[in-house]
């Protein structure tokens, strides 16, 4: 099975599975454990990220990430491209205002510390009664409206609130010099055909990323996606700590 039809494999399995799933990412689950002092399921999932980042950077976002699935899906809709700049950094103060949310929540919260991973489930699923598909179905006309407005992945580069615990993990792992996965180029071998950027489903400008020896956006998901569409071997996966 070649890389890309493992990841469509994958991102589609943890699609179907996201009913089960979903309160493991949930952004404001974590708020109603904080006030109770319970280290819940999405506070281990979160700090797993930033973990794991550590070492695979946004590897999850492209290989396994129910919402990215979704995203991808959504593309049929609106396949354009959407606008890079400012509104990238808009999910880092979205993330910033949450994160500082929930260390309040924390610090007024009542009763001993205890780890909870099924905090609010039942039996470890997540969509267990009609009313949860209300909540369910409103996350997927979230993540739907921007990917029909601003076009591929458009809910990555704005308002995901899981994506700054891969990205300050993977800063983080490259500070320490970790060993990282990482898309280095070779320039020379470049004819500037853009087939890499055409089959690029974070739409990076990778024409613009080779010249620097290695992709380093830190909207890159590591899907290799440019690296399977590139006939002269201009990008490949490496495992490095420089």
């Amino acid at each position: 099975m070649s890389v890309h039809r493992f990841r469509k494999f994958t991102l589609s399995m943890a699609m179907l599975l996201f009913p089960v799933t979903i309160w493991y990412f949930s952004p404001y689950l974590i708020f109603m454990a904080a006030m109770e002092h319970i280290i819940n399921g999405s506070f281990i999932t979160f700090t797993l990220m930033f973990i794991l980042g550590m070492f695979f950077g946004r590897l999850w976002c492209g290989f396994f990430c129910p919402t990215g699935g979704m995203s991808e899906c959504f593309e049929s809709f609106s396949p354009k491209n959407p606008k890079q700049g400012f509104r990238n950094y808009l999910k880092y103060g979205i993330w910033f205002i949450w994160i500082s949310g929930i260390i309040v929540c924390h610090i007024f919260g009542k009763g001993d510390y205890s780890i909870q991973p099924f905090f609010m489930t039942d039996h470890g699923i997540s969509i267990s009664n009609i009313y949860s598909y209300i909540i369910y179905y409103g996350i997927i006309i979230l993540f739907l409206i921007p990917a029909i407005i601003h076009g591929k992945r458009a809910n990555c580069h704005y308002i995901c609130w899981m994506a700054p615990f891969m990205i300050l993990g993977y800063r983080f792992g490259k500070f320490l010099h970790l060993p990282q996965i990482k898309i280095k180029t070779k320039k020379e071998n470049c004819i500037s055909c853009r087939q890499c950027e055409k089959s690029c489903p974070m739409s990076i400008n990778i024409s613009e990323e080779i010249s620097k020896g290695e992709i380093k956006t830190a909207e890159c998901i590591l899907c290799g996606e440019c690296i399977s569409s590139c006939k002269n071997k201009v990008l490949d996966c490496r495992i490095t700590n420089k």
